[in-house]
């Protein structure tokens, strides 16, 4: 039994290792990740990690793991953005608002799929023009979902969150694991 991780995110492989987990492999899926036409972004989210976790080339005894976080300012989804001009505009959109930022972790073994989605609420201070100047000169905001990751300079920004720290960093780990446990992966004795 291997352990595939679908995602080249740093990140999701950190929060993996705080469970002592290494995968066996990691190997990033090639797909579309173009919302549907009024596709709402929980939903979108969650055929994301389901489109990965299917699109992954493994054994039938290999367990994939693979997610997909997406910030929601009501019901706009907030992806990748494209360049600098495009991370400013969706954080003076959510500066001084609350937000969403959805993670749905999907974990496949041959054609049974385990699934989930966690829902954090966020809230970001109103963003200065020196702040907002400054942050975007980082390039942090490059490969992330809204233009920005908690874990780097803009948590900064972010005075309050109600729900999972570890799920709007991109992998939920109390409920990564109880899916991973759920596929038959020995999640506690390797830790």
């Amino acid at each position: 039994m291997k352990l595939i991780l679908g995602s080249g995110s740093p990140r999701r492989s950190e929060l993996l290792a705080t469970l002592g987990i290494t995968p066996d492999d990691i190997r990033p899926p090639d797909i579309d990740e173009t919302p549907a036409k009024g596709e709402l972004p929980r939903p979108y989210c969650a055929r994301m990690s389901r489109e990965k976790a299917r699109a992954v080339q493994a054994d039938t005894s290999d367990i994939v793991l693979c997610a997909d976080t997406t910030v929601a300012l009501g019901r706009r989804i907030m992806g990748k953005p494209r360049d600098a001009g495009e991370a400013a505009e969706f954080l003076l959109a959510m500066s001084g608002r609350r937000h969403r930022v959805i993670t749905a972790v999907a974990v496949r073994v041959g054609d049974r799929l385990w699934e989930r989605d966690v829902v954090t609420s966020v809230k970001m201070k109103r963003l200065s023009d020196d702040e907002l100047n400054a942050y975007l000169a980082t390039n942090d905001w490059q490969g992330k979902a809204g233009g920005y990751g908690i874990q780097g300079p803009a948590g900064a920004f972010i005075p309050w969150i109600q729900g999972s720290y570890s799920a709007v960093m991109g992998l939920p780990v109390a409920e990564t694991a109880a899916l991973l446990s759920a596929a038959g992966y020995p999640v506690w004795s390797t830790a």
